[in-house]
């Protein structure tokens, strides 16, 4: 089962992109989310700007080489750790049929040379990879009917050494219907579809359950981002009004499925800094839920989370008492706490983990 879970503006730093639609973006390597492009205020765009969730930052970056026209409505996918395909959409005046590479390292594009057959240019279409094949699904284009063809692309995969190129697939099962301004996003052997959830196990598809009442407004033109377990959907439009709003679709069992039923605060934060200091009701859930916590519970993948929690709330709480210089900062008739100066939770050994959740669940009240 999965919830949905809307994004609390206490999760942002940094420049959130515009309220927009026909935008792209796609998770690459651990931390980053890529926005490309899309439609703000009727103007075509062709920017990047990346989300990094390990500091929960925006940040707008400067690409290079071909660069893909403006356009919206296209759609991109994540190859490896490093790289970006996009392919389609819609500029104004025509449908693609493009295909542009773009490394994320050095922020540099390159146009595809494809053979062979190639899908109809179209736009609102989707782009996804599944192990070494891109699958572009759907879309509408050259003013004809909205697709239901399900295409794959070759060649993405500078290890196999296979010239790039097309193949039209055809699986059993009940397809989804044809559509446009949809999203799928992939994880292992299966795929997603939203607005009607449904997974492709085995090549078949499959209803996905969702266990509460509170998804996301009807929209089209948004985008739906894979990040481990977690599926990330962003902005869209629903014929009268562009989203900006960012929704988690998550297992039952993760802590963030815990901030729907977390009830209002009553005082809620007065100022943009207490706001961003985790006072909200997404942290309350965490906290309660690292303080229920034992070391054979935790996940490694909240290590990150639960350090950086730790010492916001030990900076918080005794700033005003010492310069926090020390190694080992402490405080006269205080415990000492040994984890503060720890940048990242990669320098924490296995069995530092009972210490750190020992000291963390003492500065919780």
């Amino acid at each position: 089962m999965h919830n949905w879970v809307r994004a609390s503006s206490s999760d942002l730093t940094g420049a959130p992109p515009q309220p927009r639609s026909g935008h792209t973006a796609v998770n690459v390597g651990e931390s980053m989310v890529v926005v490309f492009g899309g439609l703000v205020d009727k103007k075509f765009l062709n920017d990047i700007i990346v989300y990094d969730i390990d500091i929960w930052q925006w940040s707008e970056l400067t690409s290079f080489g071909d660069l893909p026209t403006p356009r919206d409505f296209s759609a991109a996918a994540a190859i490896g750790n490093q790289k970006i395909v996009l392919c389609g959409g819609w500029d104004g005046k025509k449908w693609l049929s493009d295909v542009y590479v773009m490394d994320t390292m050095s922020l540099e594009w390159m146009e595809l040379s494809v053979s062979g057959s190639l899908p109809p240019p179209r736009c609102g279409h989707t782009a996804t990879m599944v192990e070494k094949r891109l699958l572009v699904f759907g879309g509408r284009g050259g003013g004809g009917p909205i697709m239901g063809d399900l295409w794959a692309l070759k060649g993405l995969i500078d290890e196999e050494r296979e010239t790039p190129g097309w193949t039209q697939l055809k699986l059993p099962g009940q397809a989804p219907s044809a559509r446009c301004g949809h999203t799928v996003t992939s994880g292992g052997h299966y795929v997603c579809l939203f607005q009607l959830p449904f997974a492709l196990f085995g090549s078949a598809y499959r209803r996905l359950p969702i266990s509460n009442d509170e998804p996301p407004p009807p929209r089209a033109y948004h985008t739906m981002t894979s990040i481990g377990a977690r599926h990330l959907l962003i902005g869209g439009f629903d014929g009268k009004s562009t989203f900006g709003d960012l929704w988690w679709l998550v297992p039952e069992d993760d802590p963030i499925a815990k901030r729907s039923s977390v009830p209002q605060l009553r005082n809620p934060p007065e100022t943009k800094e207490s706001e961003r200091d985790l006072d909200t009701m997404a942290a309350e859930a965490l906290r309660q839920h690292w303080k229920e916590s034992t070391p054979e519970t935790l996940q490694l993948k909240e290590l990150n989370a639960l350090l950086r929690d730790y010492q916001r709330l030990v900076t918080r709480k005794y700033t005003a008492q010492s310069s926090l210089t020390s190694t080992d900062f402490g405080l006269p008739g205080k415990q000492t706490f040994t984890f503060y100066h720890i940048k990242t939770s990669s320098e924490l050994r296995m069995d530092d983990i009972p210490k750190l959740l020992e000291e963390y669940k003492t500065l919780v009240i």
